[in-house]
């Protein structure tokens, strides 16, 4: 059985008298992809920025590789092992494809070179771009971009928020082709995305969030092939 790399226990979250999480709970399962699906405003992203230590807990316990990190400053956790790929990509628009990628190790002490030759081969894109301005690069190459900066910091979980939002289908299907390159590394991946078809077919487990609740859990197969989910998000209506 696998140890859990990232554990949620009754996570509260609000908004100035807004409760946008409400008391949910989750395990990340080391090396494994796991995704949380749901409506816009779900509380998905909340979720996210709260593990990344963006946004305080009202309560609620997170843990990470046995430590217990609620409330931990964000740097400290990237300092960990835990990075997250923001939702709207978040590159430095007048900073080069290089300059940006170096941004995302800027904890690390050591030479980068083999990092960024890792990321150029996932990558190749980006290498072909390395001094051209990410504010010029194409929605796509902003999200591998994304991505790779996160790689960057050598980090053990990555959360990525809404990878394929306003992408090309093609280009999709790319990312998600990176992503489980990504894991079949060795990282594991807590994904927040909008495409619950797409996202259900590379996850081990998945979690359906409602109004900042968890309604669901179920294997990403299980969930795919469940009826309520296949109404709610995958545009497929119910058997009568």
């Amino acid at each position: 059985m696998k140890n859990n790399l990232l554990t949620i226990e009754n996570l509260c979250v609000s908004y100035g008298g807004i409760k946008a999480v409400k008391g949910i709970s989750l395990t990340v399962p080391e090396g494994d992809i796991v995704t949380l699906i749901g409506a816009n405003g779900a509380g998905k992203s909340t979720i996210l920025r709260t593990i990344s230590g963006l946004v305080k807990p009202e309560s609620g316990k997170i843990t990470y590789n046995g430590e217990d990190v609620t409330g931990v400053q964000t740097t400290t956790l990237v300092e960990k092992g835990i990075t997250l790929v923001p939702e709207g990509r978040r590159v430095f628009p007048n900073l080069t494809v290089l300059e940006n990628l170096k941004i995302g190790a800027y904890l690390r002490k050591d030479n980068l070179e083999e990092d960024i030759l890792r990321i150029y081969k996932l990558f190749p894109r980006l290498e072909e771009r390395s001094w051209q301005l990410a504010g010029t690069l194409s929605g796509g190459e902003q999200q591998m971009l994304a991505v790779g900066r996160a790689l960057m910091s050598r980090p053990k979980l990555i959360m990525m928020d809404e990878p394929s939002l306003g992408l090309a289908p093609i280009i999709v299907n790319e990312i998600m082709s990176i992503i489980k390159t990504i894991n079949k590394e060795g990282v594991t991946i807590l994904l927040v995305e909008q495409n619950a078809n797409l996202a259900l077919r590379i996850a081990h487990h998945g979690y359906v969030c409602e109004t900042g609740n968890i309604t669901m859990e179920g294997t990403g197969a299980e969930l795919l092939n469940d009826e309520t989910v296949k109404a709610a998000y995958l545009g497929k209506a119910k058997k009568k």
